[in-house]
């Protein structure tokens, strides 16, 4: 009953973001060209989602140029996975790594059964085992929560909107001399859209991500049985990201563990996790619950 669901609220939140997607695309499709602006962006919408649907892991494991490692190289990660996939009751991931020092996780795929956990090479050096541990299981919990699909297709289609969207600052820029022909409304629609659909983007990624961090947080630190250990590899992870921000694009910022993004207001305002503060505060809390 519980597996039912679970598929069931998949489904809609899959469903809910494609929908949002769509109809910003083909809003953007429309200014840019009318209504046969609005029928191409159909079609790029639906291909974007069959493909994001299908092979969005793919595409972000290439676009970090993450190598899928076994366990003869990396015989501590895939351990501690192994290990920790079998309490959560889930398959074990195939384990990917990215060449980074800045130290960061995610993990994507459409379902359990063909899920991926990413890594940079840093993370394995700024983190001790415990704190390992505890960043894995924070990852697993995603799998087993099913929010990587979600999470994969939201980072293709936002940077879907966000390719029509310079499309359109071009449009912008070499037809400038027709709206001081007296369009001046079309032009009003142009700079609010531009304003407008990567918020609109981004909005629907943060309904998305904030609570699922928070699910996260929790459900991987009840599986180490150390919420502590956790806490300790946000803060680390925290630190060094924003001393050295992850060479990464914003659409693809919500599927890591901690905000990649170099820090700015403008980042704050439009961040798809919680303040890393408050989760650490609600780690601590849940250490105390549980030792008393």
């Amino acid at each position: 009953m519980a597996n039912t669901l679970d598929r069931v609220h998949d489904i809609f939140k899959t469903t809910l973001l494609l929908t949002g997607m769509t109809v910003l695309l083909v809003l953007v499709g429309g200014l840019l060209a009318g209504r046969l602006g609005m029928i191409v962006a159909l079609v790029i919408s639906v291909t974007t989602n069959f493909v994001g649907y299908w092979f969005s892991d793919k595409i972000v494991l290439r676009a970090y140029g993450a190598r899928e490692v076994s366990p003869s190289t990396a015989l501590e990660l895939h351990g501690i996975v192994r290990e920790l996939s079998l309490r959560a009751g889930i398959p074990v991931p195939r384990l990917y790594v990215i060449e980074s020092e800045t130290p960061n996780a995610f993990a994507t795929g459409r379902n359990p059964e063909n899920a991926a956990v990413a890594v940079t090479s840093g993370i394995m050096r700024v983190c001790n085992r415990e704190e390992l541990k505890g960043v894995l299981a924070h990852e697993l919990l995603h799998i087993k929560n099913r929010d990587i699909l979600v999470s994969s297709i939201a980072a293709t289609l936002a940077g879907a909107v966000m390719v029509l969207c310079s499309l359109l600052r071009w449009d912008m820029l070499f037809g400038l001399g027709n709206y001081r022909a007296g369009d001046d409304r079309g032009l009003l629609h142009y700079v609010s859209l531009l304003i407008l659909a990567p918020i609109a983007a981004t909005l629907i990624q943060l309904t998305i991500s904030r609570m699922r961090e928070y699910k996260a947080d929790e459900g991987g630190a009840m599986l180490i049985h150390d919420p502590i250990g956790l806490a300790v590899a946000l803060r680390k992870l925290a630190v060094f990201n924003r001393r050295d921000p992850l060479d990464t694009n914003a659409s693809t910022a919500h599927l890591f563990i901690v905000n990649p993004l170099a820090d700015g207001v403008l980042m704050r305002l439009f961040s798809t996790h919680p303040p890393i503060d408050d989760r650490i505060r609600r780690l601590e809390k849940m250490a105390l619950r549980m030792s008393a």
